[in-house]
């Protein structure tokens, strides 16, 4: 049986890493416990991800002309990932992350753009054989929307599963990317700045997901966190639980859902048994410090997972 075939169109980061006691106020200087750098942006911690667990995976994206960029290319490379579509923009410096983890691992994330914000419609046509040739396109919003929406509209064309992770939110969200979506997944958080509907209970998600649907998304996927996450349809809803774990650093738990989801679906599960088995591996990945690093390669999962 062939790999899992899937097409990433995002974010190519460096993630800059400090470790504190909690996070400062403003205006305060604190002494961290320490300091590390890893291999991050959306997109490419959800390639990185999808391709741990076994899928062929093809990136779309941008570096800039700089020892990040060539570095980030390499890891990718090294991961097995495809990176034919990744262009290298002069004069332009890579995209880079700068995060504060605190003691309960939450995290406190300021993202610069640089070349992801170059990605182009021309880039994602050209890439339109990767995108056909994939089971499932995974889009988010560190790329411009234009990008996106070319992506959205190959793949929907083309009878491929389209999965939208509206991460960060930033801008409004153009009401062709809710239709083009097969998967619309936010978490809590940008659920309610899309939706207008705090979400702190499950009955606030199931009404911000409705909304989503009634948007023109085929499923709403809200990600709740220790919770779990909720699954609606125009005709179905599910809540599906996460297990209960002690987190050492959530930085890129979304991700890891997402291209975990991404896998799964590819390879052909049932969209609820996908579900439950990204929710097991995005509680493996808080369980340990860093973003990519955090991620749990197919050989180290047990057989109900792979």
């Amino acid at each position: 049986m062939s790999a899992p075939s899937i097409c990433v169109v995002g974010s190519i980061n460096l993630d800059m890493n400090a470790y504190v006691e909690r996070f400062p106020r403003p205006g305060e200087t604190l002494h961290g416990r320490r300091f590390t750098t890893g291999y991050g942006g959306k997109g490419a911690n959800q390639a990185v991800m999808a391709a741990r667990l076994g899928a062929k995976v093809s990136m779309v994206g941008r570096i800039g002309d700089d020892i990040f960029g060539h570095d980030m290319r390499r890891n990718l490379e090294s991961e097995g990932i495809r990176t034919d579509f990744v262009r290298e923009s002069k004069g332009v410096s890579s995209g880079v992350a700068v995060i504060t983890i605190d003691e309960q691992g939450q995290n406190q994330i300021i993202v610069i753009p640089g070349a992801n914000g170059l990605v182009t419609a021309v880039d994602v046509e050209e890439a339109q054989a990767a995108i056909t040739g994939a089971q499932v396109l995974l889009c988010q919003m560190e790329v411009p929307m234009e990008a996106n929406l070319a992506a959205l509209r190959i793949a929907r064309n083309a009878g491929v599963t389209t999965i939208f992770n509206s991460a960060p939110v930033s801008s409004e969200v153009p009401e062709e990317v809710y239709q083009l979506s097969d998967i619309f997944c936010p978490n809590e958080s940008e659920a309610e700045l899309l939706t207008g509907v705090p979400v702190h209970t499950l009955d606030d998600a199931r009404l911000a997901a409705s909304m989503i649907v009634t948007r023109g998304a085929r499923a709403a996927l809200i990600t709740l966190g220790a919770q779990g996450c909720l699954y609606v349809t125009a005709d179905q809803e599910e809540h599906v639980p996460a297990p209960r774990v002690k987190a050492v650093d959530t930085t890129g738990a979304g991700d890891a859902f997402v291209g975990s989801l991404a896998h799964f679906l590819a390879a052909g599960l049932p969209v609820l048994e996908a579900i439950a088995r990204a929710n097991t591996i995005a509680a493996i990945s808080v369980q340990h410090p860093g973003t990519q690093a955090s991620y749990p390669r197919r050989a180290d999962l047990p057989e109900t997972l792979r």
